[in-house]
């Protein structure tokens, strides 16, 4: 009976989950790749802070103020050291650094996020 209903028209239905889903995947991705590019966005930003503190640091010493830029690379993941740069400004009685890391993209569309920057200042020893 079944047979005969399915031919008429009756209970086609077989496999439309399949298709909905196949419709939603691509959006889902999208949601998560989004979700972990905001987490790689915040990462960098914690980088860029530590790397400006151990920076800072580092130039606020008179004997090894010169070292401040490898000071703050080490500070940070290998893969965010690379494309790190440092300003430093230096005034006298306190060492003024600021740190850019650049935020790497893990969406396919969107390859340029920036960079995040944190400055820090230390009072010179």
């Amino acid at each position: 009976m079944r047979d005969a209903a399915r031919r008429a028209g009756g209970g086609g239905d077989r496999g439309v989950t399949a298709v909905e889903f196949a419709g939603w995947v691509p959006l889902l991705i999208i949601v998560a790749l989004a979700a972990i590019q905001l987490g790689v966005a915040g990462y960098a930003a914690l980088q860029a802070g530590s790397a400006a503190r151990a920076a800072a640091r580092t130039a606020a010493q008179e004997e090894i103020a010169d070292r401040y830029e490898a000071n703050g690379r080490a500070a940070i993941s290998g893969f965010l050291a690379e494309g790190a740069s440092f300003d430093l400004s230096a005034c006298g009685d306190e060492a003024t650094v600021t740190a850019s890391v650049p935020v790497p993209s893990v969406l396919p569309f969107i390859q340029d996020f920036g960079s995040a920057s944190r400055t820090v200042t230390m009072p010179c020893d």
